[in-house]
């Protein structure tokens, strides 16, 4: 009797499994590094890595004679690390981020990970073996349709159903399930005794179709780490962001390998060179915006065409035999891995402002160009053309990064730029940028030098807190995000004043290119690491007011507005004391959630949204502030300012549950 049935489910059972780990061990990792987006292109890396391992092992362990006892063995241990948390121990993790999530997962998931990985290209090829059959890539795209519904269930019936606690003991569960349905499989797969056809020596596939295994899965997770990081970065570093672009990568392999003969190269062409063009068009505009659901739409397309082409071409490149489908996977996740590497770890370190998109572009291009080199002078005069292109799309934002930057750093948390212009009628304007967001201004002229601007207006939702807090006596207050250390302009002879900052790129920039900090008339303590830990190390320190700024590019981190975050500022709150929200956003409507934390914890929410004054040098700015002080809500000011809250339902987010999906202002440009 078969026991095809077996396979076929224990693959779905392995990759469901593989998949639905990332998110949840990514969503562990967030608080602990400052709920930085960059977290989740990180995790990527080192998920791809295991890949490689895992096909590795699965290359080696086929040729293997003790096949049996070396799995069992591995499967033992895999099941005790399946209950391990990812979650790291250390309060500074935030000084190593890279190297806290490369311990964090190796040690808690990794073995299981790496077993995972393995299992589809492993059982294909004990399934060869004992029916005498070819390799079934069928299976290949069956365990990739077990991986995306692990993906589409996470954000929307699990996520939002389950605690954090709860979804890691259901997954380790799930594990042994897993791992005893392999261990049904190995003794009637795979015996002490290698088979005849697996002692044959391998017959090396031609150079031609190896380099082509490693480029092309190359290209598309380049695609797939560039996406991800600009949608991550822009809107939030939340899963359901982390899940759509991966969720397009496997979509485009599921259709390559079940649906290949249905390929049609030149369709498939002519919507990818439409899609590059259009996107990579508008790189060239700084500051262009399109409605949340246009953009990731658009971002998403793309990102699936190219892996399409990717893909499609992989298969139609595959080996028919059955000893070469073990270093094809190899190969093929090598190529996977090297792309993640490239965007998540080497870019950051190597340019200092992003151009992850570009390259990435420019990568497919090149690839496609190698891949389609036989096809004929169209096709190479086609993508040596977009290569080219794209080419001079990157040294053009090269040239427009450059031209207008005082200073440029890259790292972990994100890019920072500082620019100089002019600001009317004569004076000098400074403005840090983290990705394309202004986080925070300066007019440089004696006049302007301590005067607040940008978000920080003296009629804003913090200019009033801090006109209104405690008129009479000096004020402590406690801010989270330096940004350009605008809020400094509002300290006085005898305030407190305490920032706290993860980025630590962000205080030299602050303290060298900006002055607020130096021309304030107390001393300013910067506190680094993420707020929420530092607070929970910390005596109460009886703050008047108490600032949530934290945000990178137009990302929220999430730890930092839920009910646990709430209440451990309360703690570090005088009485009457006021905890201002800065919730402006253009994709994300966060001033309900902020009133729906307010109701939970019985404080009043106060919304006040001020204007663009652009000769001022103001922002358009929303604060949400909570207070329970009936003196302040009725200081005429306040009551003039005061807005009405969207009326937009927003259950109050917890450290084991949030959604943005209420929130989302999708028409938002």
């Amino acid at each position: 009797m078969t026991k095809r049935p077996l396979f076929a489910l224990t693959i779905f059972l392995g990759a469901f499994l593989l998949f639905l780990v990332e998110p949840l061990a990514a969503r562990q990792l967030l608080p602990a590094l400052g709920g930085s987006s960059a977290v989740w292109i990180t995790c990527l890396v080192v998920f791809q890595l295991l890949l490689l391992f895992g096909y590795t092992y699965a290359h080696w362990l086929t040729r293997l004679r003790m096949q049996r006892g070396v799995h069992l063995g591995l499967l033992a241990a895999a099941v005790l690390l399946a209950f391990v948390s990812t979650t790291p121990g250390s309060p500074a993790a935030f000084e190593r981020p890279i190297t806290t999530i490369f311990l964090a997962l190796g040690s808690s998931i990794g073995l299981p990970f790496l077993l995972l990985s393995a299992t589809s290209p492993l059982l294909q090829v004990w399934l060869a073996r004992s029916e005498g059959e070819g390799v079934r890539y069928r299976l290949f795209a069956l365990s990739n349709v077990g991986s995306l519904l692990a993906l589409l269930a996470y954000p929307v019936l699990i996520e939002p159903h389950m605690s954090l606690h709860t979804q890691r003991i259901a997954w380790a569960a799930g594990f042994v399930v897993y791992a005893a349905l392999c261990a049904m499989l190995v003794p009637a797969s795979s015996s002490g005794v290698v088979t005849e056809e697996a002692a044959q020596p391998v017959t090396r596939p031609a150079t031609g179709k190896l380099v082509l295994w490693f480029l092309l899965p190359f290209a598309a997770s380049m695609q797939l780490a560039a996406v991800t990081a600009h949608l991550s970065q822009n809107i939030a570093p939340i899963p359901l962001l982390w899940i759509l672009p991966l969720s397009a990568y496997l979509l485009s392999f599921i259709t390559a390998f079940e649906f290949g003969r249905f390929y049609q190269r030149g369709l498939v062409i002519r919507f990818l060179v439409v899609f590059l063009a259009a996107l990579a068009y508008t790189l060239t505009k700084e500051g262009a915006t399109f409605p949340i659901w246009l953009s990731i739409s658009f971002y998403l397309i793309e990102l699936f065409l190219a892996c399409y082409f990717c893909h499609a071409e992989l298969y139609l490149h595959r080996p028919e035999d059955p000893q070469q489908s073990t270093l094809f996977y190899l190969t093929l996740s090598a190529g996977g891995a090297a792309g993640t590497f490239f965007i998540g770890i080497v870019s950051p370190l190597v340019f200092s402002a992003n151009y992850d998109l570009a390259i990435s572009f420019f990568v497919t291009a090149v690839v496609a160009c190698v891949a389609l080199w036989q096809e004929g002078w169209a096709q190479r005069l086609l993508w040596a053309t977009a290569s080219v292109l794209l080419l001079f799309l990157i040294g053009k934002e090269y040239q427009a990064f450059q031209a207008g930057s005082m200073a440029q750093v890259r790292n972990f948390y994100g890019p920072l730029r500082v620019t100089q212009g002019g600001f009317p009628p004569s004076s000098v304007l400074r403005t840090l940028y983290n990705g394309t967001i202004k986080h925070g201004t300066q007019i440089f002229t004696p006049d302007h030098a301590r005067v607040p601007v940008s978000y920080y207006s003296p009629d804003s939702g913090i200019g009033l807190a801090m006109r209104y807090c405690c008129k009479g006596r000096p004020k402590s207050v406690g801010v989270i995000g330096l940004g350009s250390g605008s809020l400094a302009v509002y300290a006085q002879p005898g305030d407190r004043f305490r920032f706290y900052e993860i980025n630590p790129a962000v205080e030299p920039i602050t303290r060298n290119l900006f002055t607020y900090l130096r021309d304030a008339p107390i001393q300013i303590p910067i506190i680094a690491g993420d707020a929420r830990i530092s607070l929970q190390h910390e005596a109460p320190n009886n703050f008047d007011i108490l600032v949530i700024d934290a945000f990178s590019g137009d990302a929220i981190p999430l730890h930092l507005i839920t009910t646990q975050a709430l209440e451990l500022y309360r703690k570090h709150m005088a009485p009457g004391g006021i905890i201002a929200f800065h919730v402006s956003n253009q994709y994300l409507h966060l001033a309900p959630e902020v009133a729906a934390l307010a109701k939970t914890a019985g404080l009043d929410a106060v919304l006040i949204s001020s204007p663009n004054d652009e000769k001022k040098g103001y922002y358009s700015a929303t604060w949400v502030l909570l207070t329970n002080r009936k003196d302040f809500q009725q200081e005429t000011d306040v009551v003039i300012a005061r807005s009405s809250f969207p009326e937009i339902k927003a259950p109050a987010w917890t450290d084991d549950y949030s959604s943005i999906l209420p929130l989302m202002n999708w028409g938002k440009r």
